[in-house]
């Protein structure tokens, strides 16, 4: 059986590789039926969220987190062990010299060392405000 760490230390690690920029390291740790939830878009299942963010590396759209807390709970039901791992994190999305910074609550499904489910909650009006201080960076330099 899996201790609890190793669940948190799957997404510590998927979020520090997509933040350096090592996405096909990163994919490997996601199922290949992954479930990509954001609020408010459409949910990419499979094949579209990996090509998602492959896309993002391709096109130099950059990705950080910091993350404030972080803390993952496993449970055994019918020989199944699953994992859920809660984030309370800044994300940081960028391309060139523009940067926007918002807060995301995610709750990541870990099953078998391999992200099944990833789904981020975020108030749309603090996207609007980190974009537009994005904006205002990128005008004042």
């Amino acid at each position: 059986m899996r201790t609890p760490d190793e669940p948190v230390a799957v997404v510590e690690t998927f979020l520090t590789l997509l933040a350096d920029r090592r996405a096909e390291e990163a994919l490997a740790l996601l199922s290949p039926d992954v479930e990509w939830r954001n609020t408010g878009l459409p949910t990419l299942r499979g094949a579209r969220a990996i090509n998602a963010l492959r896309q993002m590396e391709r096109r130099n759209i950059t990705f950080h987190a910091d993350t404030h807390h972080i803390a993952g709970t496993t449970s055994s039901t019918a020989g199944a062990v699953e994992s859920v791992v809660l984030t309370d994190r800044t994300d940081f999305l960028g391309y060139g010299r523009f940067e926007a910074s918002f807060w995301v609550c995610g709750t990541f499904t870990v099953r078998e060392g391999r992200i099944t489910v990833w789904s981020d909650h975020f108030a749309g009006g603090n996207v609007v405000v980190g974009m537009i201080r994005g904006l205002i960076g990128l005008v004042s330099r």
